[in-house]
């Protein structure tokens, strides 16, 4: 069975977006994943199609409703759907390597994608959402999000990148940053390769590599190193 996403948004419109180019968008042509968008707003119970209400306890902004919200998942995912749910938002556990490896070895993924000031907490709770972050910035919505939970994990699905070990070896696998990558002519304004990767020496160019992306880690991102 193919990889099955479902995102339930506000603007299906924007969907497959960047999804549908590239390795994602052959993968997609080819149904190695799937793809299926949900309009929350189908799903108000007004004649003003209304999602959201103002927060409890006053403040600026609008609240995304949990009736609504909840009556979105119960019908597209229910509780015999063995895909993890997802809420992209900012206070969400950071998305790792490790956790799109798992997910790219699983059924799919329920993506709901947030807006205004966030969601009604209780169906968060109710509906087991797991949130999700991308990164310590805000967005204007979790569409953008989505599609990066989702590029990261299609990559990773057998048969979509035409050189599997290519996923063994990049930033953080093995808590790493993956190491500098040079290509033809051999010099350019005034900067040549190093003369280790055209030396033909597996051993040495292997060990040139770990310490380069030893080093690149300790610089940039010595958090990794301590896991």
């Amino acid at each position: 069975m193919s990889f099955r996403a479902t995102v339930l948004t506000l603007y299906p419109e924007m969907f497959p977006g960047t999804l549908g180019q590239a390795l994602a968008g052959k993968a997609l042509g080819r149904g190695d994943w799937s793809l299926e968008t949900v309009q929350i707003r189908d799903y108000a119970t007004d004649k003003h199609r209304s999602v959201d209400d103002t927060p409890a306890g006053g403040g600026a902004g609008m609240v995304m409703r949990a009736d609504i919200v909840a009556a979105a998942l119960d019908v597209n995912a229910g509780d015999d759907d063995p895909r993890p749910r997802f809420l992209m938002s900012p206070r969400g556990k950071p998305l790792t390597q490790a956790r799109v490896r798992d997910l790219a070895a699983g059924p799919g993924a329920v993506i709901v994608c947030g807006r205004f000031e966030g969601v009604d907490q209780r169906v968060i709770d109710a509906r087991d959402l797991e949130e999700v972050s991308v990164g310590d910035y805000v967005l204007s919505g979790g569409e953008v999000a989505a599609q990066v939970l989702l590029d990261a994990v299609i990559r990773l699905l057998p048969g979509v990148m035409g050189n599997a070990a290519s996923g063994e070896t990049e930033s953080f696998e093995g808590n790493l940053l993956e190491h500098p990558h040079y290509t033809r002519p051999p010099e350019w304004e005034g900067r040549v390769i190093p003369e280790v990767l055209t030396s033909g020496n597996h051993a040495k160019i292997d060990a040139w590599r770990r310490e380069e992306a030893e080093k690149l880690t300790a610089e940039r991102r010595p958090d990794l190193l301590g896991k």
